[in-house]
């Protein structure tokens, strides 16, 4: 159960908790290949669609284990390497990535995010923990965020604690003053418990709980009703 007057302050995945994500990342790939036809065709013939695209960069997960924390960097060097396959030159990369980040920051929010924003926000400041390269500026959502801590600027994701800990910092509060909310039951429940955090999980295909006697304080199916049981 929610300890409602501890709460000072609210800490908030992005991707598929304000906006599914993978209808995003779709659409920049799509962006990114047609970059690749206009600028580097040897590379776009190589990789033909954008399933070819995402193999090779979940490819750099394993060439690369020490980009972890950093999608960005792990988007730009997939890039790089599918030019350097393919014979063009691999500084186009840079380039192509800003064409592919552009996109990315074109989400579409889940039609109850943005006025469950609005409510919390009203009451609470919010941090963005997220180890996405999502631009909380660049997405809209700037005016109402304190700040945002993402995996590349903090040097490590979540679970690890110490996301969590930075988001408390930045919102300046103790660590449990502060309700994370978000989608993942391991990376955000676990991770927010494990930082000595209130969790909201934000479970919205009805998922069950696998993860054993450790539990989010609330569970809801969208962010109106994360509003209502905060009374906001």
């Amino acid at each position: 159960m929610l300890n409602l007057p501890r709460i000072r302050a609210i800490g908030l995945d992005l991707d598929d908790t304000l906006w599914p994500i993978w209808p995003t990342i779709s659409r920049a790939e799509g962006v990114l290949l047609q970059w690749l036809q206009a600028h580097a065709p040897a590379t776009a013939a190589l990789h033909a669609d954008k399933a070819a695209l995402r193999a090779i960069r979940e490819q750099m997960d394993t060439l690369r284990p020490d980009l972890a924390h950093d999608l960005t960097a792990l988007r730009r060097e997939s890039i790089r390497l599918a030019l350097t396959r393919a014979g063009d030159d691999p500084a186009l990369a840079e380039t192509a990535f800003d064409a592919f980040f552009a996109e990315r920051q074109r989400v579409e929010f889940y039609a109850d995010a943005l006025p469950a924003l609005e409510r919390l926000a009203a009451r609470w400041p919010l941090v963005a923990v997220t180890n996405g390269n999502a631009d909380i500026a660049r997405v809209g959502l700037g005016h109402l965020f304190a700040g945002a801590v993402n995996a590349h600027t903090a040097g490590f994701r979540k679970p690890d604690p110490r996301i969590f800990h930075a988001g408390a910092n930045l919102a300046r509060v103790p660590g449990d003053a502060v309700l994370h909310v978000g989608d993942d039951a391991g990376l955000d429940v676990l991770g927010a418990l494990a930082a000595g955090q209130q969790t909201a999980w934000v479970n919205r295909e009805n998922k069950p709980w696998e993860h054993g006697e450790q539990r989010p304080h609330l569970t809801v199916a969208e962010l109106s009703a994360l509003c209502d049981a905060l009374g906001v």
